[in-house]
């Protein structure tokens, strides 16, 4: 194995020499992905910040008699703009427009509510495709709701009644979760998406280099006359893109796991709560492991199409697709209901990016983790065993076979014959 671990250093020296490999392992994993989070977290700040400075356009109508406070309390000028029209349909028509953002309609109380002197029903229009239309219902609301507590809590005392009289039901909230448990469930539905991109990011472009890229600069023939067999060559080769794309994903993780808290601290501030990103040392190890796995599988896939391309252009062109099927499952998982099963266990990609959720939330479930990594090691060993497979055919190792990893998967794996007149590798 002394020439495999020769090679391998070889590999990873030559991989640091190029731009584009330090560009897509190293810097975009450390400062890109964090900086992109920065930039949308302080735009969707921004936003708000710009939503809630801005004055609710209301049309109001029926205003029931007797409640001067809630006449006051939707003419407050720092938070609504009070819009006179009397025609229903042509206020809901503004609404529409964009140029009203809600119609505030007062009606009589039905039923047992009408039991209460003066008491009231609300129906606010709004359009829930405009953000402002939708911040000026919440704005509405809160204002009808805090008027109405206070006023029924005066006729309660007034009636010498306990103010629950007046209500058939009410609804308490109580929010039994920690600080840490928000934390870990914010972590555990962003981070795995960004890792599995950034190991497959890491992944692309040293599987191109190591293969089209030496064809390309034309120093793939004199590796080929190195005195060591061509399994060793393209597990040497293998394994340097497998690191790299694992010191992407490791990177990119630490990346995140280090500013995730100053670049949610203007959201959590809003909210008012203590939010604890910490992660289990314990969890660290299973991130670890992911990283190797999909590192392990992106770099056995991609070399795998890239071993045909004749150019680096070519390559780029061939990988796109697998690339993007890596990256398909992970949306998949965003939904944190969704439980990490023995069957998902089985699932290429998606059973990685379970595993490391449930380490990030602190929860290891070792049988499914088991399986996972067994499914991955044998998913790994049938990639590699393809590429060394592709690689005894001298015409796809220099260069010269035309055909796409399709055409060949057809005619020399399941040995379909070409149609007449067809040329081979075509």
């Amino acid at each position: 194995m002394q020439d495999v671990l020769t090679l391998y250093r070889h590999e990873l020296r030559m991989a640091f020499r190029e731009r584009s490999i330090v560009v897509g392992s190293v810097l975009m994993p450390l400062v890109l992905y964090p900086l992109i989070l920065w930039l949308m977290f302080t735009g969707i700040t921004f936003v708000m910040g710009q939503t809630e400075g801005q004055l609710a356009r209301i049309v109001v109508r029926g205003l029931p008699a007797g409640h001067p406070a809630l006449t006051s309390a939707l003419k407050v000028t720092d938070k609504f703009q009070q819009v006179t029209e009397a025609d229903p349909r042509r206020a809901a028509d503004l609404v529409r427009s964009g140029d009203v953002d809600a119609v505030v309609e007062f009606t009589p109380a039905e039923g047992a509510a009408a039991a209460l002197p003066r008491n009231f029903a609300v129906r606010v229009t709004f359009d829930a495709s405009k953000e402002r239309s939708v911040a000026a219902r919440d704005r509405v609301s809160s204002a009808v709701q805090r008027y109405r507590d206070d006023w029924l809590q005066r006729e309660a005392t007034a009636r010498r009644v306990l103010v629950t009289t007046w209500s058939t039901f009410t609804v308490a909230d109580r929010d039994i979760s920690t600080g840490r448990q928000v934390g870990s469930r914010i972590l555990g539905m962003m981070l795995p998406l960004f890792f599995v991109i950034m190991v497959a990011v890491g992944s692309f472009y040293p599987a191109i280099d190591s293969t089209a890229g030496e064809r390309e600069r034309g120093t793939w023939e004199t590796t080929l006359t190195l005195s060591v067999s061509r399994t060793h060559l393209v597990l040497a080769k293998y394994l340097s893109v497998a690191t790299l794309g694992c010191l992407a994903g490791v990177i990119n993780m630490i990346a995140m796991l280090a500013t995730i808290r100053p670049i949610l601290a203007p959201l959590v501030a809003r909210t008012g709560e203590q939010l604890d990103f910490a992660v289990s040392p314990w969890s660290l190890p299973i991130v670890l492991a992911g990283a190797a796995l999909l590192a392990g599988f992106a770099a056995a896939g991609m070399m795998m199409f890239a071993v045909f391309a004749r150019t680096f252009k070519e390559g780029q062109a061939m990988i796109t697709p697998f690339y993007m099927l890596l990256i398909i499952p992970v949306f998949f998982i965003q939904d944190p209901d969704i439980v990490f099963t023995t069957p998902r266990a089985l699932v290429p990609v998606m059973n990685v990016a379970l595993m490391i959720r449930e380490a990030i939330l602190g929860r290891l479930p070792w049988p499914q983790i088991a399986v996972t990594c067994l499914a991955s090691v044998v998913l790994i060993a049938v990639c590699i065993r393809l590429a060394t497979f592709v690689l005894r055919f001298e015409d796809v190792v220099i260069g010269s076979y035309g055909g796409s990893f399709a055409t060949f998967f057809s005619r020399r794996i399941l040995g379909r014959t070409p149609k007449r007149g067809a040329v081979e590798g075509a």
